[in-house]
């Protein structure tokens, strides 16, 4: 098993920053069959959405609400995914799952972080 554990999330003024932090544990096994990792979100009321992800290449894909405005980053030495959330806008507001896959293999997922942007 791996287990992904996320940080960073809070209340932020519209316009304002926030990093969100994930690392992954488990059996370096599984660890090192990580490929791709990323971040969703779940607003009330909506389904879980892509957020950004990247491989193991560090490759990249974003949704097109947040081109421009987020920045996955990804640290396959120390099994951690970083997105780096700028100019932020109320309808960012959910709730952030950190996730992770092997190639072809079905996810893993954190327990989630709120992310509120509201003045």
């Amino acid at each position: 098993q791996v287990q992904l554990v996320e940080s960073g999330g809070g209340l932020v003024q519209p316009g304002g920053s926030l990093r969100l932090s994930c690392a992954a544990s488990g059996s370096t096994f599984r660890l090192n069959r990580l490929y791709t990792m990323g971040w969703y979100r779940q607003a009330p009321g909506k389904q879980r959405e892509l957020v950004a992800s990247i491989t193991r290449g560090d490759n990249t894909n974003y949704a097109d609400s947040v081109k421009g405005r987020f920045t996955v980053s990804r640290d396959n030495a120390k099994n951690t995914v970083n997105l780096q959330m700028m100019f932020l806008k109320p309808e960012d507001t959910a709730v952030y799952y950190c996730s992770a896959s092997p190639l072809g293999g079905p996810a893993y997922w954190g327990q989630g972080t709120q992310v509120t942007v509201s003045s």
